[in-house]
């Protein structure tokens, strides 16, 4: 097997992710992609990179797949035992300070940058981005991994305050949709959690069930491929 292909076998196991969370009036929307890589080999092209925390918070996962997943699980722990102390749910303030506790006590030795997204009786719907070494960061939206450098922009021009859950999934839907077009980490299907008072709504979309973008449309007819293949002479180019 050729060295540069057994290199990317062995590889960690990296989401170059695309991962966005969005509030909207009611709730939040979380959304990413499905693509882990090991280099530049596709380990799974069907994960699931929203992780279930509590009933009522969920996380966005990217960077090194491992240590993601151990904060996660870690956390976890700790917010069911934080429920059942107090007899009730954490709040999503709870849960990202713990969160940011993890990520930056162990800074030094963590790859992972998260999306923590929920709803709570106190505050209603929050977005939490905690980035590489363990800053906390309250946001209406927040977006990470390697698909988020071509969604900054976007973002700027579609984001707005109270949307509808509708149109806060169409967005996170159309925006994943737009990185995996353009990042060669991000791919596959996309996910969707909606948190609110009524609960907790998973939805998935395939592939072929996305919008497309740019170089995926199917080519058109150029207007020198339809003057050259025309049998009009140079004074029936304009009418």
């Amino acid at each position: 097997m050729d060295q540069s292909i057994q290199n990317d076998l062995n590889a960690p196991h990296s989401m170059g992710t695309t991962i966005i969370g969005v509030t909207y009036n009611g709730g939040v929307v979380l959304g990413a992609d499905s693509r882990t890589s090991t280099g530049v080999y596709v380990a799974n092209r069907a994960s699931d990179k929203i992780t279930q925390l509590t009933d009522n918070v969920y996380l966005c996962r990217s960077g090194s797949a491992a240590d993601s997943q151990i904060v996660s699980d870690y956390v976890r722990h700790f917010l069911h035992q934080h429920t059942v102390q107090l007899g009730q749910p954490a709040t999503v303030k709870v849960a990202a300070n713990l969160i940011r506790l993890f990520s930056y006590n162990n800074k030094n030795m963590l790859q992972t940058g998260l999306i923590i997204g929920g709803w709570d009786k106190y505050e209603g719907g929050k977005i939490y981005g905690v980035p590489l070494g363990g800053t906390i960061l309250e946001q209406p939206f927040a977006i990470g991994g390697s698909g988020s450098t071509y969604l900054y922009g976007f973002f700027d021009q579609e984001w707005k305050e109270g949307m509808t859950k509708e149109e806060a999934e169409q967005l996170v839907v159309k925006a994943v949709s737009l990185a995996i077009a353009r990042d060669g980490a991000s791919g596959g299907v996309v996910r969707t959690v909606i948190i609110n008072s009524e609960g907790v709504t998973r939805n998935y979309y395939p592939g072929d069930a996305l919008p497309l973008w740019h170089e995926e449309l199917e080519p058109q007819n150029s207007l020198l491929d339809i003057l050259s293949s025309s049998s009009s002479g140079p004074d029936m180019m304009i009418s």
